[in-house]
C-alpha cells in the first residue's frame, strides 16, 4: 500500500479579495468614458469627411446645381462649425 501525501496549509498565503462593487462600478465607468471618446473621435471624423465632400461640391463649379451647391456650401460651414463645438466640449480645443 501506498502512503498518502498529508494535506498542509500554508501560513501566509492569502487568496486575492473580490473586487468591492464600487470598484467594478469604477472600471465599468471608466470604459463607458473611453469608449464614448472613440465614439465622438469617430463623429468627428465622419463631420470632417462631410465638410471636405461637401467644400468640394461647393467649390466645384457648373458641373454641379446651383441649389446642390448652396446647400453644400451651407453644410461645409455648419460641420465645421459644429466640429469645432464638440471639440471644445469633450475638452480638445
Amino acid at each position: 500500500m501506498r502512503a498518502s501525501a498529508a494535506l498542509s496549509v500554508v501560513a501566509g498565503h492569502q487568496t486575492a479579495a473580490a473586487p468591492s462593487l464600487a470598484d467594478r462600478i469604477g472600471r465599468l465607468q471608466a470604459q463607458a468614458r473611453n469608449l464614448a471618446r472613440e465614439h465622438i473621435a469617430a463623429l468627428e471624423t465622419a463631420m470632417a469627411e462631410v465638410e471636405r465632400l461637401s467644400g468640394e461640391i461647393a467649390d466645384g463649379g457648373e458641373a454641379y446645381p446651383v441649389g446642390v451647391r448652396e446647400i453644400a456650401r451651407r453644410l461645409a460651414a455648419e460641420c465645421e462649425a459644429s466640429g469645432n463645438t464638440i471639440k471644445a466640449l469633450a475638452g480638445r480645443t
